[in-house]
């Protein structure tokens, strides 16, 4: 960390963290929207919160698709970016989901692509869920899409090199004794070495389950991948969880 900031906000505001997954499958992403879409049946008149919502790509699609969106992301640098997609139904903030946002507003807030578990504390878990839920309004729901914590650390690749626009990013990964999936990234350009890293916490269904419970929220399904199959600890490739307010 430099100059005491958190990993995220350091890694997630960098342009090489953008240049590492550029690769990313928007096809899937999505795919997903379209099946949760149609599975809760939104609605153009309900409010949708896209909670760290990165460069807005599930916010400009939502957007597209007709409904209201408000996107959230602690980077600036997202933020800045995605801000040019905005009109009267689609807005960006920069906001940490350990503060609360609006009070009773959403119909649905959406946490995608494994953007929880960053933080040190099981009270800092604690507080971004139960902030959710002051920002749903009564009979909300919330989507949270986790991956699956029990297939990654069984299949997790200890070093791997991937290789964009001309970089060579030296990948390593490794489960600490605290229970997080520490992933360092390191790398060099314009002649200078840069070494960032992730880390997130393997969080397991059932602390998840005691999240929300102490949120008042109340899981209604668990799916196991972006197609909507049920979900299965050893095979399933995400955890994705729909609580009820």
């Amino acid at each position: 960390m430099r100059n005491g900031q958190e990993w995220f906000g350091e890694w997630f505001d960098s342009p090489y963290y953008h240049i590492l997954y550029k690769d990313r499958d928007y096809t899937e992403a999505h795919s997903f929207i379209d099946n949760i879409s149609n599975y809760l049946n939104f609605d153009p008149s309900q409010k949708i919160m896209d909670l760290a919502c990165g460069k807005g790509r599930h916010s400009i699609y939502l957007n597209k698709k007709g409904f209201n969106v408000v996107g959230l992301d602690l980077s600036p640098a997202n933020v800045k970016f995605a801000i040019k997609y905005s009109n009267d139904r689609l807005q960006f903030f920069e906001h940490d989901m350990r503060n609360i946002f609006r009070e009773n507003e959403f119909d649905y807030v959406l946490n995608m692509f494994t953007s929880f578990g960053y933080f040190n504390t099981e009270q800092e878990n604690q507080l971004a869920i139960s902030n959710v839920a002051k920002g749903l309004k009564t009979g909300g729901q919330f989507i949270l899409d986790f991956l699956n914590p029990y297939k990654v650390i069984h299949h997790l690749t200890p070093e791997e090199i991937k290789i964009k626009e001309g970089i060579e990013f030296h990948i390593t990964k490794e489960v600490n004794n605290e229970g997080y999936i520490i992933k360092n990234i390191k790398f060099d350009d314009i002649g200078s070495q840069f070494s960032f890293q992730e880390k997130v916490k393997a969080i397991r269904r059932k602390e998840f389950l005691l999240y929300f419970d102490n949120a008042g929220l109340e899981v209604e399904e668990i799916f196991g991948d972006y197609f909507l199959s049920p979900y299965d600890c050893d095979h399933s490739e995400r955890m994705i969880f729909i609580a009820k307010k």
